[in-house]
């Protein structure tokens, strides 16, 4: 994982922008959306359906599985990654995020019910908060403090073409680095 990634591993945010993409990828509410931190990255996805039965896909933690997945889609090819082995990977285990400790995870499913342009302007401010993280600007606390205080800043927009997200984008970013200024 690049160093980015890595910090939006530590904060959730990685997980608060696949609510987001869940949210358009399938349609849902999001109360019909949940995170779970699962510490074992044994299962990486569950479906739960009416019945009552659940359908996950649990593989070895390794993106060489996916990797090779989405390039030989719909077929699956040998991506190296050793079969999983459940009889050596228990217990797996299973936890409800704590939205106060985990904030910007907090923050994605608040943009999410707040619609419009609240989803790009977390995307950016983020971008902005964990590149003045990784250069030392601000601290791994200040994050979610600039993407909410540039989130309440921002004015709601509803995005109806792609100049409007770019527009969206770049007042997000310039916001959220005036915001990381006043944290120095």
């Amino acid at each position: 994982m690049g160093r980015k990634i890595s910090v939006d591993s530590a904060t959730m945010m990685n997980k608060g922008l696949e609510v987001i993409e869940a949210y358009y990828l399938f349609d849902l509410k999001p109360e019909q959306i949940d995170v779970v931190i699962h510490p074992q990255s044994i299962v990486h996805s569950s479906v739960y359906f009416n019945d009552g039965s659940t359908l996950s896909q649990l593989g070895n933690p390794d993106m060489r599985s996916v990797i090779s997945y989405a390039m030989a889609y719909p077929q699956r090819i040998s991506s190296g990654v050793a079969p999983l082995d459940l009889a050596n990977n228990s217990p797996l285990e299973f936890y409800t995020p704590d939205l106060e400790k985990f904030a910007c995870l907090k923050l994605a499913f608040e943009a999410l019910k707040q619609g419009g342009n609240a989803m790009g302007t977390i995307n950016a401010a983020n971008e902005v908060a964990v590149d003045a993280f990784l250069n030392q600007t601000i601290s791994f606390l200040d994050i979610p403090q600039v993407i909410e205080q540039t989130l309440a800043q921002t004015k709601y927009v509803a995005l109806n073409n792609l100049d409007a997200i770019i527009a969206n984008d770049q007042e997000a970013r310039d916001l959220a680095c005036q915001i990381v200024a006043k944290h120095v």
